[in-house]
């Protein structure tokens, strides 16, 4: 069975910081890319970060120089660090696994964990 679990949530002050983890079990996870999505309440699900297989990032713009994408193959584990939080980055923050499938793409995802940043 392949599962995602993410870490690492809670509530923090604007300005604050963040480091949320993913674990990966039932995957070879080295040939996986790797992304962080949020869905804020009201609003569609966006893409945060992402990091392929071999080790190249990309993220949002709202995010960048801010929020650091990075994986641990050796742990099988992928992190966002998040600096500099702002009250519009409060979202359920998903991890999710992908991989390219005889022309398709084969996704896991996480159930979630919660990021609020307030006062």
């Amino acid at each position: 069975q392949v599962q995602l679990v993410e870490s690492g949530g809670g509530l923090v002050q604007p300005g604050g910081s963040l480091r949320l983890s993913c674990a990966a079990s039932g995957i070879i996870f080295s040939i996986y890319g790797l992304g962080w999505y949020r869905q804020a309440p009201g609003k569609q699900r966006e893409l945060v970060a992402v990091i392929a297989s071999g080790g190249s990032t990309n993220y949002a713009d709202s995010v960048k120089g801010r929020f650091t994408i990075s994986r641990d193959n050796a742990k099988n584990t992928v992190y966002l660090q998040m600096n500099s939080l702002k009250p519009e980055d409060t979202a359920i923050y998903y991890c999710n696994a992908k991989r390219k499938v005889g022309g398709a793409w084969l996704d896991y995802w996480g159930q979630g964990t919660q990021v609020t940043v307030a006062s």
